[in-house]
């Protein structure tokens, strides 16, 4: 996409270049490859993630990875987040409420039975991304959650959760229909 911008920018400008230089006018020829859609910013706040802090960076920038429709950044200093991530004694959970807005809970009692502590926040963020449970499931699906066992420690959306979030959002990968994003607790 960068390359297409500054290709067709040095063409403009060598263009009227050469018309203010007197030179022959050509007709620029029009760029047939449309720019994808920007991405939708959403604003996370991990102030509250007390000792998980990094692994909520790293879920949010496993996303950034991931999709291009999307892209979660860390909020602003007097900005109001989207995504408020909180750390607390019960079991991880998100309280979507629309999609891409909510809060989510990195819960200690998961961690202490050995769940990795990136995954969840990936497997949580997926939530406020639009993103349901599907378990049981597979460690290779971020959203089979704690149904993959403790031994599981992937991240990563699979192809079908990129694209479902592509689709979410808008993006160039959509799917012909969008997941609803029911607000309410989602207990994983």
């Amino acid at each position: 996409m960068h390359v297409r911008m500054v290709t067709g920018g040095v063409a403009a400008a060598c263009l009227l270049s050469l018309s203010l230089a007197g030179g022959p006018a050509v007709a620029a020829v029009p760029d047939t490859h449309a720019a994808p859609p920007a991405a939708r910013v959403l604003t996370y706040d991990a102030s509250g993630s007390a000792e998980f802090k990094s692994a909520v960076d790293r879920g949010a920038a496993i996303w950034n990875e991931s999709v291009d429709s999307v892209e979660l950044r860390p909020v602003a200093s007097g900005q109001r987040a989207n995504i408020r991530v909180l750390a607390d004694n019960g079991w991880p959970r998100a309280l979507p409420a629309g999609l891409g807005n909510g809060t989510v809970y990195i819960g200690r009692q998961a961690v202490d039975q050995g769940y990795n502590t990136v995954r969840i926040s990936s497997h949580e963020l997926g939530h406020i991304l639009g993103l349901p449970d599907r378990k049981p499931g597979p460690c290779s699906s971020l959203m089979s959650g704690s149904s993959a066992g403790t031994a599981c420690t992937n991240p990563y959306p699979n192809s079908a959760e990129k694209a479902e979030v592509e689709g979410n959002f808008g993006g160039a990968l959509a799917p012909t229909r969008a997941s609803a994003v029911h607000a309410g607790v989602i207990v994983d």
